[in-house]
């Protein structure tokens, strides 16, 4: 009896292992989707615009944009946590995806809940004045803020997001005191400034070069510790605030559990995807640094970023309203 119930235990796994197998060479049969956990125009959706199509390619099946905005990007990554781990729902992720838990009461675990495929690529962020604030350098911004504590204010893509709390670590070092004002996402925070609703932005370089070749903004200095080739007139603010550096990254995760054949399938459409030349190109030219991670090196950071983010947040006291 033993002998037919462990045979069975054998033949019972070796269907389903040629079952899993089967199904991961089969991958993609249908479109894939792709959340975005935050509303058109931000640097997490320029990202999935711009590698959509030649991931389309690599992948063998259409991939779908999702916009699933709200709270920071936990809505569109709760979405994900608990889709099905068969392949079919990728996740892009901000920096704020190392954050989040410190300030929400997330349904997901930031670790737990997912497999990290790979660091896609950091950005430098730069500081942006609008054009009604009449701040044309940093210098100027920072005499303001001093002259007038909590006079400047600042827009963000929501609490915990880099947009706010860069400038709350600009503040810290430079001995401002800077007014937040949230907004539900890039692009609306982008659209107040334009509009001079908000006097400045620390925001990812890709998000607003543009302005700084249109002269709709102001884009006055780089966070990066050296200038950028893309602007290199632009003074970096570690000239201004001695050991400020403002970087902000995206990466892809998936649910967690997701078979390895079709975990491998999608690492490597990503990575085929950013050795593109023209992805490479558009990307490295609109100010991104293009990392391509291991999946140890992705959640490395994030554990890292983690820690001390979560710090700053409770010496600020920093808290969703």
């Amino acid at each position: 009896m033993q002998r037919k119930t462990f045979t069975r235990a054998l033949l019972g796994g070796a269907i389903a292992a040629l079952a899993l197998g089967a199904q991961a060479q089969a991958y993609p049969t249908k479109p894939v989707q792709l959340i975005v956990p935050f509303p058109p125009g931000g640097s997490v959706d320029y990202v999935a615009r711009t590698l959509s199509q030649k991931l389309s390619e690599h992948l063998g099946q259409s991939v779908v944009i999702l916009n699933r905005g709200g709270a920071s990007g936990t809505i569109g990554t709760y979405e994900a946590a608990r889709a099905a781990p068969d392949g079919y729902t990728l996740l892009l992720v901000f920096d704020s995806h190392a954050v989040n838990a410190s300030l929400y009461d997330v349904k997901y675990d930031t670790f737990t809940s997912f497999d990290y495929v790979s660091l896609i690529g950091t950005m430098p962020m730069a500081l942006v004045t609008s054009k009604k604030s009449g701040l044309a350098s940093p210098q100027a911004l920072l005499a303001a803020a001093r002259a007038e504590p909590d006079r400047i204010n600042y827009g963000s893509s929501g609490v915990g997001g880099s947009n706010h709390l860069q400038p709350v670590a600009l503040a810290r070092q430079a001995g401002v005191r800077l007014t937040h004002v949230p907004y539900r996402g890039g692009g609306p925070m982008i659209t107040a400034l334009l509009g001079g609703e908000v006097d400045m932005v620390i925001s990812s370089l890709p998000t607003v070069i543009q302005y700084a070749r249109t002269g709709q903004a102001n884009v006055v200095a780089i966070g990066t510790k050296e200038r950028v080739p893309q602007l290199p007139d632009l003074p970096t603010l570690d000239s201004v605030v001695p050991g400020y550096v403002a970087q902000s990254w995206v990466g892809m995760m998936v649910p967690r559990g997701v078979p390895a054949p079709v975990f491998e399938h999608i690492q490597t459409a990503l990575r085929k995807t950013l050795a593109d030349p023209t992805v490479k190109t558009k990307m490295e030219n609109d100010g991104f640094q293009i990392v391509n991670s291991s999946p140890v090196e992705f959640e490395e950071r994030v554990r890292n970023e983690s820690k001390r983010w979560a710090g700053i947040i409770k010496a600020e006291n920093i808290k969703v309203e």
